[in-house]
């Protein structure tokens, strides 16, 4: 394609609204504009990596039977009200009504659309399993758009769901997929990791490494453990000192209200304290305990005691119950009836320190089970670097990331809601059971560019990138030059390379700020020594530039291009 006939609108200075390299280095290189908060235009260049994405995710979601359908965007509240989501999802989900005011939504997710789909088509188990895909625009109200592409409430989305008979061929599926996924993103060349998303659950996310990520992951560094550090589970096996046990004592602590200040005012380290925490859970205040060092994990207690809704208490419910206020709560001498849950670290101290529930007064030489019962000892707290790894190998260290994918098992929550029923090989109707497989393709395109970029612009992989080569005339008014150029530029294209042809009358620095910015894997540049038939030929991920013959260039590059 010849560069004066495209559409590439570039831009010298990142945009002020630009908080992303990702996102300033779309808009500089004319990938994509912005039309309003969360809501993009993807011009030719984005198009072009995107449709090549979308070719490697077909390709692997067809190699494990993955079937395409489109589904529609515009999806009736009545399904929607089936499965008590109408008003449940919340105010991500862009609601309207037609001109006879029916109520419609404007899709986020598609299990109502395919529930409804598979309950009237597939009648018998005979016709189970069954993966469905579909690659579409999404939509979801975001309250604050931001980082470009990956906040946006318009977007690319490739979801999948499998319908199965049995629990051990959803555990099939679930592991093609797994695969799948990992093959995809292994193809794009990312960098990731796959991650375990919840506790109890199985379900997993795929998380790009990418410093401005929103989510961070706790990894091993010498396994393959990964898991959202909300998630990540701690191995519980500490080490107990042999200290003989002491007296206690309290001690006055006149305005020690933080962890940091007790520790230094009474010279302990910070895993000598114990935190005492007042919750509310499902209504019941209860205590919970940690180590000074460490944090309480909300998501981890609230599985753990199996609760509906946990919150801290506030400080007028925990002055009617301990009779003090936050930094001075302890486990010692509770009302009857308090329940204790600890960590399993607070098992390992000895002689610590914790809250006399007493304003300014703290006890010294406090151990558990001794001074204290415990309720329940759980896996409460949030996983540090540092820690031994879950499985017991190596350490744990934290990255951020982004996360493209997403994929859970179901089991027959929507479709028993929806009747989304089969007959089993007794005749008898059951709910189908559900895999749920999300990737978002707009995201993938976003977190790409965050991993490949330099100060220069973008550097795609060369299986991604929007054309494969740019071929540059420094001067297009000289005839050698632009003969040159011309010939290269059919022998190219016969060989069927991609080649972006910058024919502009521009000057050589401009052709060449604006080729680094747009990153495209080999850039062949027409100059000075086009009357030797010589060439330059630049690479954009080593930056080493070589000069060829006019006779070389289609073997090297084709060693280029089909080496791994």
């Amino acid at each position: 394609m010849k560069q004066s006939k495209t559409f590439i609108p570039t831009m010298r200075e990142n945009p002020s609204d630009a908080d992303t390299r990702s996102h300033q280095l779309l808009l500089r290189a004319g990938y994509i504009r912005q039309n309003a908060n969360g809501v993009y235009t993807y011009l030719t260049l984005a198009q072009k990596v995107l449709r090549k994405i979308e070719k490697i995710i077909r390709q692997e979601m067809e190699a494990i039977e993955g079937i395409e359908v489109i589904l529609p965007v515009l999806q009736p509240s009545e399904l929607w009200k089936q499965t008590e989501r109408w008003n449940s999802y919340g105010h991500e989900l862009f609601r309207m009504k037609d001109r006879q005011s029916k109520e419609f939504a404007l899709g986020p997710t598609d299990e109502e659309v395919i529930i409804s789909l598979l309950r009237d088509e597939v009648k018998s188990y005979k016709k189970l399993p069954l993966t469905l895909f579909q690659i579409q625009t999404s939509f979801r109200d975001e309250y604050k758009p931001r980082l470009g592409l990956l906040g946006s409430r318009e977007f690319i989305l490739k979801d999948a769901y499998s319908f199965h008979a049995t629990e051990e061929s959803l555990d099939e599926k679930y592991a093609e997929i797994m695969q799948a996924y990992t093959n995809i993103f292994t193809r794009l060349g990312m960098h990731f990791r796959m991650v375990i998303a919840d506790i109890g659950k199985t379900t997993h996310e795929f998380i790009a490494l990418a410093k401005i990520g929103e989510d961070k992951i706790a990894f091993s560094d010498s396994s393959s453990y990964a898991a959202n550090i909300q998630m990540a589970e701690v191995n519980v096996d500490y080490e107990k000192s042999e200290e003989k046990l002491k007296e206690t004592e309290k001690v006055a602590t006149p305005n020690q209200r933080s962890i940091e200040d007790v520790a230094t005012f009474l010279s302990m380290e910070p895993e000598k304290i114990l935190k005492s925490l007042v919750y509310k859970v499902d209504e019941n205040l209860v205590l919970v305990v940690c180590r000074g060092d460490h944090h309480v994990n909300d998501s981890k207690l609230k599985t753990s005691l199996a609760a509906k809704q946990v919150e801290l208490a506030s400080e007028q419910e925990i002055e009617e119950l301990l009779g003090c206020h936050v930094g001075s709560i302890g486990p010692v001498k509770l009302p009857i009836g308090v329940k204790v849950f600890a960590d399993h670290a607070v098992a390992s101290v000895v002689n610590g320190v914790a809250g006399a529930n007493d304003d300014d007064y703290h006890l010294i030489n406090v151990n558990p089970e001794r001074d204290f019962a415990i309720d329940d000892y759980l896996d409460i707290r949030f996983i540090q670097e540092g820690d031994v790894s879950p499985d017991g190998m190596g350490m744990i260290k934290f990255a951020e990331g982004i996360e493209i994918g997403h994929i859970c098992k179901l089991g027959t929550t929507y479709s028993a809601q929806m009747k989304g029923n089969f007959l089993d090989e007794q005749g008898r109707a059951k709910p189908f059971i559900m895999g749920r497989y999300g990737l978002n393709v707009t995201r993938l395109l976003s977190a790409i560019a965050e991993q490949f970029n330099d100060e220069s612009g973008l550097m795609w992989p060369k299986q991604l990138a929007p054309f494969d080569i740019h071929l540059v005339a420094i001067n297009v008014k000289d005839e050698i030059q632009k003969q040159l150029a011309d010939e290269l530029y059919a022998v190219l294209e016969s060989y069927r390379y991609d080649v972006l042809y910058d024919d502009r009358p521009e000057r050589a620095g401009v052709k060449f700020a604006e080729s680094d910015l747009i990153g495209l894997p080999v850039r062949i540049t027409i100059g000075k020594r086009a009357d030797e038939g010589i060439v330059e030929v630049t690479f954009r991920d080593s930056g080493e530039s070589f000069d060829w013959q006019k006779e070389e260039v289609l073997e090297k590059l084709q060693s280029f291009f089909s080496a791994e």
